[in-house]
């Protein structure tokens, strides 16, 4: 994959944007359904049935974390592609949140 060469501050600025850009999304949702809370680099999706998820930064390897029940996926940021990409090759991380938060509730979801 293709890393900016910016430095820290470049990923953590990326990184902050995607958190604050995914939980505004998320708040649009009905809190029934789930909630979304942003501290420190870190969003925890609570869905109604308790069940959770967690995308977080990983300052550390310049990559974007995603755990949800026992999958995990790290992203990476691609500046060819402008985008998130796994590095298994799974996809783009707003592609995969959207599969997960659409399984967790039930229905098709855009988080886009």
């Amino acid at each position: 994959m293709s890393q900016a060469s910016d430095g820290a501050n470049g990923f953590r600025q990326r990184a902050e944007e995607l958190l604050r850009s995914v939980v505004r999304r998320l708040d649009a949702f009905d809190p029934d359904e789930l909630e979304a809370d942003h501290v420190e680099g870190v969003v925890r999706v609570t869905f109604a049935d308790g069940s959770i998820c967690i995308l977080n930064r990983q300052s550390a390897a310049d990559q974007m974390w995603l755990a949800e029940g026992a999958s995990a996926w790290h992203f990476e940021w691609d500046a060819s592609q402008l985008a998130w990409l796994d590095t298994k090759g799974r996809g783009d991380l707003r592609d995969v949140l959207t599969e997960v938060i659409s399984r967790r509730l039930g229905r098709e979801v855009s988080l886009r």
